[in-house]
């Protein structure tokens, strides 16, 4: 069990990572003066693989768990199913000197998350991200949220992990077209912070796309620590973070437009990986060879790259209601070649998409 640190002071954090180490969680959370009053919240495919499992070595380590169980599903991360998380911490009197424990992927850390943020104004909480995309990216950094039916994410906070615990065993049992869904976030850091990792990911797609072991260990911890690094230089995406959101653009709208779930994320932001470098190259930032090798990386771990038939107004309109956007101008994560990226406000972004979805 290998460990890196997220470096933020007072606030700093471990992340676990191994293999076949899931009965070893008690040890971390006492490690990490962890709650012992702890909500285990997960969804139902999750709770039959590995809650059971989680329940019992907490209940045989002196911790005294409560499970929650939650809708599969980006459809409900929204208000509704935190209402339910609310509902059961309430009438099982946790209070401040309990925690929360997100054992799922990404939907399940954010609302996890976003829920101990706010229930009784912060209670500590733990990842233990099961699928590949919250292991690299949603687990790590601390944004927490929940979606309305306007736009992703639109509703959350930031607030830290106590610790995050990446057992890749867990990725045995994760369907394929989830595992690339996550490897869309890997490639991500490659692109946009270093084109040796985007080379070595080229060269082993395949062997990933067999969980052979080595080689994704390598890449869950190089994504971590690309990710750790930009969290310890802006928290709260004010500067650097927010190159950590490209292709997440165009992505968040078409998860919004096709509506949550028909899309999975990663297959979103592979599209959305896409069009941005398609923009970089008619910005003159990136060359046509950049936006291939890029394609070609996404299609080779199984990755759509051609976005949904919606109008450019309606893809604009989405895009308007992102995050990101400030005094109503967009702003873009563009890559420069291969290896390094940068922000570029786009004040007329109608003719530019219409160009490039044409």
């Amino acid at each position: 069990m290998e460990k890196l640190v997220v470096g933020l002071g007072s606030r700093s954090y471990p992340i676990f990572i191994g293999d076949r180490i899931l009965s070893r969680l008690p040890e971390a959370l006492q490690e990490n003066d962890f709650p012992k009053k702890v909500a285990v919240v997960t969804n139902p495919t999750v709770k039959q693989l590995y809650g059971g499992k989680v329940m019992s070595v907490l209940a045989e380590t002196g911790f005294f768990p409560t499970e929650i169980v939650i809708p599969d599903g980006e459809a409900h991360k929204n208000l509704n199913t935190l209402e339910k998380i609310y509902d059961v911490l309430i009438t099982s009197h946790f209070d401040r000197t309990t925690g929360l424990i997100a054992l799922g992927g990404g939907v399940v850390g954010d609302i996890t998350g976003f829920a101990a943020a706010t229930f009784l104004r912060g209670v500590p909480f733990a990842q233990v991200p099961t699928t590949l995309l919250a292991q690299v990216d949603s687990s790590v950094g601390g944004k927490t949220a929940v979606n309305h039916r306007l736009g992703k994410n639109l509703i959350g906070a930031f607030y830290q992990p106590r610790l995050v615990f990446v057992d890749l065993a867990t990725l045995s049992t994760l369907p394929g077209r989830e595992f690339s869904a996550g490897m869309a976030e890997v490639v991500k850091y490659g692109i946009i912070r270093d084109s040796n990792f985007f080379q070595w990911l080229q060269f082993n797609s395949q062997k990933l796309l067999s969980l052979n072991g080595p080689e994704l260990a390598l890449a869950v911890k190089k994504s971590c620590h690309i990710k750790a690094n930009i969290v310890e230089i802006d928290e709260t995406e004010s500067s650097l973070r927010a190159i950590l959101n490209f292709g997440h653009t165009f992505g968040h709208a078409i998860e919004t437009l096709a509506g949550y779930g028909n899309y999975l994320h990663g297959e979103a932001i592979a599209i959305g990986m896409v069009i941005a470098s398609e923009i970089a190259v008619c910005l003159g930032v990136a060359s046509q060879n950049d936006t291939q090798a890029i394609r070609e990386l996404l299609q080779a771990i199984r990755l759509p790259v051609t976005p949904p038939d919606f109008s450019p107004d309606a893809y604009v309109e989405a895009m308007l209601r992102d995050k990101k956007v400030q005094d109503g101008t967009l702003r873009l994560v563009l890559n420069l070649g291969i290896g390094d990226c940068r922000i570029e406000k786009i004040t007329d972004p109608l003719p530019l998409f219409a160009d490039v979805l044409s």
